[in-house]
């Protein structure tokens, strides 16, 4: 009976141990927010993604209204296309504007909507015209650099 009890125990131990895991690998790999949600697709076109990932969230007013579904680069603007899941609840005028933001200093980047003043909303297959595209910190330094270095030499 005594061992009957104990291999309860650390069966259920085990079990526990396995959910966590999974919890951990979904938060890990951004999947644990998966919706069945009706979607529509919109894409917008970017001069530099950063570390923009597929799955990455779109928030606007800091609330999740859709998700980074795939990520193309277009060989005759040579610019990266982002296609957007946007849930069906949340609608957006056509001329909004799209920018990749980054959670804190060195957090995931996800792409913030602010939107605009027109009538006519957003459809499946529309393209967002107005982007702002990451602002990468490796540039940042090498123009601060640059700038310091030429005001001395000067």
């Amino acid at each position: 009976m005594k061992q009957d009890k104990t291999d309860f125990w650390v069966g259920l131990f085990v079990l526990l141990g396995l959910i966590a895991l999974t919890f951990l690998a979904l938060r890990a790999g951004n999947l644990s927010s998966f919706s069945l949600a009706k979607t529509y697709q919109v894409t917008a076109a970017f001069d530099n993604l950063g570390g923009l990932k597929p799955r990455a969230a779109v928030k606007s007013s800091g609330v999740v209204v859709g998700r980074v579904k795939d990520i193309s680069f277009d060989n005759t603007d040579f610019r990266a296309v982002v296609t957007l899941d946007m849930n069906e609840k949340y609608q957006f005028p056509d001329d909004s504007s799209a920018s990749i933001l980054t959670s804190g200093l060195l957090g995931e980047q996800y792409i913030g909507l602010t939107a605009g003043g027109d009538d006519k909303n957003l459809e499946n297959g529309s393209t967002i015209k107005y982007t702002q595209s990451a602002v990468v910190l490796e540039e940042l330094i090498s123009k601060f650099l640059y700038n310091s270095a030429s005001k001395e030499s000067d």
